[in-house]
C-alpha cells in the first residue's frame, strides 16, 4: 500500500520521517485570561503536511492531512518559504486524532 506523499509543502521528507505543521499556542486560558507569549507553552499536536516513503518492510502508518500527538521536544524545527515546520521520525508520534 503506497502512502500518500502529496503535499503543498516543497518539501520531501525520507524513510519513516514526517513533517508537521505544529498547532497554534493556546492565547488564553480557560478563564479567558490571555497568555503572553513567553508563557505560552509549545504545541504537542499538528497536522501532517508531507511524508517519507517509509522503511523497507516499515510502512508509515501516518497520511497527508492526520491530525497527530507528538513529544514535547519531538522533532526539529525548519523555516520552508517563512512558515514554521517540525520534521520528526514516525516513532515520535504518539496517536493519530
Amino acid at each position: 500500500m503506497e502512502a500518500v506523499t502529496e503535499s503543498k509543502v516543497n518539501v520531501r521528507p525520507l524513510a519513516d520521517r514526517v513533517l508537521v505543521e505544529a498547532a497554534p499556542a493556546e492565547e488564553k486560558t480557560a478563564f479567558g485570561i490571555i497568555i503572553p507569549d513567553t508563557a505560552k507553552e509549545k504545541p504537542q499536536r499538528g497536522t501532517i503536511v508531507a511524508v517519507g516513503t517509509g522503511k523497507k518492510d516499515e510502512p508509515l502508518t501516518v497520511q497527508v492531512g492526520d491530525t497527530v500527538l507528538y513529544g514535547k521536544y519531538a522533532g526539529t524545527e525548519i523555516t520552508v518559504e517563512g512558515k514554521e515546520y517540525l520534521i520528526m521520525r514516525e516513532s515520535d508520534i504518539f496517536a493519530i486524532i
